[in-house]
């Protein structure tokens, strides 16, 4: 399946935010790219700019395309709850997602080629689908094949497991637990989800 292959620098410059985690490049040059930089005179972002911006900051931060965004959306406008929420936690279920907040992988990319080499079970299965949705009790394992994976232990040394209430973990098995579905405190990203339901609501 398509992913974005681009530099990751640029994107989260453009959002200026480390949307792909610690960032030296964003660290030394905190303006949005450009041939001219920092000193090139930009005109103010319209309303629907402001809201187009923020979805493209959650695509990328997830690792979506347009299209499951879009359908993601569609399914939270359609559940119970704030729509913005929902989608928020629709993003934060995703297999991938989680393999990431476990601390089995350092990134949502690394996670989802974990998922896709299928290195991940899911409650005992071996599973290839990062885009999965999990539910409560549902239980994240690494193959025993695939647990002195250097990746995985490499992220796993001074992973701090409390950061995420929702998910319980094993240290010795290398398995978490979705405990409950995140509330909206527990999702630490950086991202204003109204104004993505107001861009979907035009």
């Amino acid at each position: 399946m398509a992913r974005y292959r681009g530099p990751k620098s640029k994107i989260a410059r453009k959002f200026g935010s480390p949307i792909y985690g610690p960032d030296k490049v964003l660290e030394r040059k905190n303006y949005k790219p450009g041939q001219h930089g920092v000193n090139k005179r930009r005109s103010k972002s319209s309303e629907y700019g402001i809201q187009l911006l923020e979805k493209q900051k959650a695509k990328y931060t997830y690792g979506l395309l347009e299209k499951q965004f879009s359908n993601l959306f569609k399914k939270a406008n359609r559940s119970k709850g704030i729509t913005g929420e929902v989608l928020l936690q629709l993003l934060e279920m995703r297999l991938d997602n989680v393999v990431y907040r476990l601390g089995l992988a350092p990134t949502r990319d690394a996670a989802r080629q974990l998922v896709s080499h299928k290195h991940i079970a899911l409650n005992g299965r071996v599973s290839n689908i990062p885009s999965i949705t999990l539910r409560e009790g549902d239980i994240v394992s690494v193959r025993e094949k695939s647990k002195s994976l250097e990746i995985i232990s490499n992220s796993l040394s001074g992973f701090n497991h409390s950061k995420y209430p929702w998910l319980e973990f094993d240290a010795v098995s290398l398995s978490g637990k979705v405990i409950n579905i995140p509330d909206r405190e527990d999702i630490p990203e950086n991202i204003k989800e109204q104004l993505i339901v107001e861009l979907y609501s035009k």
